[in-house]
């Protein structure tokens, strides 16, 4: 064996399972980096801490085995390790480095087929057949040998990410944040409208009793719970907005808030809208009168549209909460204030860090809490408080585990872009997970700073181009201004401008020398050109001329 080799081989061995040596490999460990990127050394450590033979390892190093050998052996080339090159291995020893091989070969599935070893008819780099590889992947399991995969959709299929699952490159994108937080605004004002007709056509208590439930049957009424409901959120929501200040990919976040934060309750207009549920409790004072107009009445189109404008702005500036005086009924199908207190708590748990178990236990118990005082309160029936919880959090963990599965993505794109049109625009330049990374409290007050000084930098740009603008309009308002002042004054006094135009005429015909004995023809015909047409002015010029050449024809004679 040659002498790099033994060496190698002695380092690699000397290591213990818990100590690294001061003569480690100086690269970086497998752990820490991707198969595909293994070298000899990393792989040789992967099969010491495989407890694999350590004629396995040699094996490694002499053959020169790295990650991307790794990720395609097979059993036959295993089994030449015996016979071919003949290594005193033991069918264990081949057994259990096969065992290992492919364990890892299925936990890089998708590199191996970003790497273009896919089943199928096609040919390797070498142009022989791929049967090797559809052996291999055969090897690994029948979902992966029936797939019916070509080469053509190696571009469906994601490149490998980094070996947490983080997402590798999270840009700002303010532009889709604002555009979420517009899609937010638009339905919160559709909701709030939605409240006034459904309470319109809320039934009527005397004729329609509440439904039986189970819960609100056997629970008491609190009349303070509701509040204390309400109370709960706001505790959720201030909560919500430190995690907001302090994380580094806030726009994120916030994006992803306002985008499923508009998508259930636009699901809950939707709801509510079909179908009118009963008041849930005779302490609700709903009565169909008070808020329905009589379309048999004197009342304009418009000014019913403005009555249910104005009260949907009620309900939209009290934020649809009953401590800023907004009382709703027929909103039954399905519970917001179920879905605020579940969205906020899903988003606190997931973008803190996991080691918050106090934090985290907090939430869960003021969701949990908050959905009790609202059946105590007896606002909403049972069902709809259970629909708010099930809908908001399946949609939250859909959402985010497409949003954090780059391969799901790129797979059942074309998909994707149908169903989830919003997803695909909101998350296309994301790849992996978002890490939670928070700032401390200078680069907090850095970046409002700097935000303040890019905000005075946007106004002042705008002032100085309003300006500016403003300027040249001013100028050409008043060149367009006098230009129409000439002209009006030349359309309103045309006898005026011919008068002057015949008194400046005859003065300079005045002020012409008297003797003009020699005028030939060419003379008349110049002083005929200077009259340009002008009939006004032609005519006194023409009888001056022709008095002037009678004088000298009879002088002549």
């Amino acid at each position: 064996m040659p002498l790099k080799y033994e060496n190698n081989l002695h380092n690699l061995l000397k290591k213990n399972s818990g100590i690294r040596s001061a003569t480690n490999i100086g690269t970086m460990t497998t752990n820490e980096q991707s198969v595909i990127n293994w070298t000899r050394e990393n792989v040789a450590e992967w099969a010491r801490k495989e407890c694999l033979n350590r004629k396995i390892i040699e094996c490694i190093v002499k053959e020169d085995i790295d990650g991307k050998c790794l990720l395609t052996l097979c059993e036959n080339d295993i089994k030449s390790l015996r016979e071919k090159y003949a290594y005193a291995l033991t069918l264990g020893d081949m057994k259990r480095f096969w065992f290992s091989v492919r364990l890892v070969q299925k936990q890089n599935i998708t590199t191996l087929a970003y790497l273009g070893i896919l089943p199928g008819g096609g040919s390797d780099a070498l142009g022989a057949p791929n049967s090797h590889h559809h052996s291999l992947l055969s090897s690994m399991g029948t979902s992966y040998a029936s797939a019916d995969i070509n080469f053509s959709e190696i571009e469906r299929i994601s490149p490998p990410m980094s070996i947490d699952g983080r997402a590798t490159c999270i840009q700002p994108e303010f532009f889709k944040t604002m555009i979420s937080l517009g899609y937010a605004f638009l339905v919160t004002w559709i909701t709030a409208f939605v409240m006034v007709v459904v309470h319109e056509r809320v039934p009527d208590m005397k004729k329609y009793p509440p439904l039986p439930d189970i819960f609100l049957d056997n629970v008491p009424h609190i009349p303070w719970a509701f509040q204390m409901c309400e109370v709960t959120g706001t505790l959720l929501f201030c909560i919500w907005a430190c995690v907001l200040t302090i994380h580094k990919h806030r726009t994120v976040l916030l994006r992803r808030f306002f985008a499923l934060a508009g998508t259930v309750f636009l699901l809950r207009c939707v709801t509510m809208l079909i179908t009118s549920l009963s008041v849930p409790g005779t302490h609700l004072e709903c009565t169909p009168h008070d808020h329905k107009f009589d379309d048999s009445s004197s009342v304009k189109i418009t000014e019913m549209i403005y009555l249910r404008i104005s009260r949907a702005y009620t309900i939209w500036s009290g934020l649809g909460m009953s401590i800023q005086g907004v009382r709703t009924c027929g909103d039954y199908m399905f519970s917001g204030h179920t879905v605020a207190l579940t969205l906020l708590n899903f988003f606190i748990t997931e973008y803190t860090p996991r080691n918050l178990y106090f934090l985290h236990t907090l939430t869960w118990l003021l969701n949990m809490f908050g959905i009790f005082f609202i059946l105590a309160a007896h606002e909403h029936y049972s069902i709809d408080v259970f629909v708010a919880f099930y809908i908001t959090s399946r949609l939250f963990l859909y959402y985010h585990t497409l949003a954090n599965n780059q391969a799901l993505m790129s797979h059942d794109s074309n998909r994707t872009r149908i169903w989830f049109p919003m997803f695909s625009y909101f998350e296309s330049s994301v790849d992996g997970i978002i890490p939670n990374e928070f700032d401390t409290t200078a680069e907090i007050f850095y970046k409002l700073f700097e935000c303040v000084l890019n905000l005075k930098d946007a106004c002042m740009l705008t002032v100085r181009r309003f300006w500016i603008a403003h300027g040249n309009i001013d100028v050409l308002r008043e060149k367009h201004k006098q230009f129409l002042n000439a002209t009006n004054s030349q359309l309103l006094f045309p006898n005026n401008l011919n008068q002057q135009q015949n008194g400046t005429a005859a003065a300079a015909i005045a002020r012409k020398p008297t003797k003009c004995n020699n005028l030939d023809t060419d003379s008349i015909a110049a002083i005929k050109r200077k009259s340009y047409g002008n009939t006004s002015i032609e005519k006194p010029i023409n009888d001056s001329v022709d008095k002037s050449f009678e004088l000298g024809k009879e002088k002549n004679l």
